[in-house]
């Protein structure tokens, strides 16, 4: 009887406690292709705190474009270290000609970033203002995007305008200079949108 015995009680116990892959009950099977998915979901791009816009509330503030010169000091600084290695540094063979090219490299980048990073002078109310005052027409509804032009990227504003009409007439697009605020370039025609379900809707409220 007691050979009989001893195989329930194994019996019952690998019915109690299910073996796992490595033969552990307290460790249970992890499945490697979830669990991966899973990490792969949970990775996603984030914005930078002050360029989020999401939940904002009060005025937004467009980035200055001064803050390209941050990234150009450094990277003068690096160009100076791998120069001043370079000069004072003989017999390491880790030092050598390489160090030359990329502080050349490294001072041309930062060059490029202390001059094209000159500080925005113009913010869109300034744009916005110059724009209404070149179009000819009383302004209703109105829009502002930064971009760059140019080789030294000089920033630009585009003001996109809506005569105060309700539809609209008439619409424009002005480009400003972000640096002077000078007119650099300007179409006006006629609106050829169909504003006739806003306008509806515009009433109502």
């Amino acid at each position: 009887m007691w050979p009989l015995r001893a195989a329930e009680t194994v019996a019952s116990r690998a019915m109690a406690e299910p073996e796992t892959s490595n033969g552990r009950a307290d460790e249970p099977v992890a499945d490697e292709d979830t669990a991966e998915a899973a990490s792969d979901e949970e990775i996603r791009d984030e914005l930078p705190e002050d360029l989020d816009a999401a939940g904002f509330v009060g005025p937004y503030v467009f980035p200055d474009n001064n803050r390209r010169r941050i990234p150009g000091l450094m990277y003068l600084i690096l160009a100076v270290g791998l120069m001043v290695a370079w000069a004072t540094v003989d017999s390491s063979p880790l030092v050598n000609g390489g160090f030359v090219f990329a502080a050349a490299i490294l001072a041309v980048v930062g060059v490029f970033c202390m001059v094209s990073g000159r500080h925005l002078a113009v913010d869109e109310r300034d744009a916005l203002v110059a724009a209404s005052a070149e179009v000819g027409f009383p302004v209703g509804h109105a829009s502002a995007q930064l971009g760059w032009r140019g080789f030294l990227s000089r920033p630009t504003w585009r003001i996109l305008l809506y005569s105060a009409e309700e539809p609209p007439t008439q619409r424009g697009l002005v480009l400003v200079d972000g640096y002077d605020g000078e007119i650099i370039d300007q179409i006006i025609e006629d609106n050829p949108e169909d504003w006739s379900e806003m306008d509806g809707r515009l009433r109502e409220s």
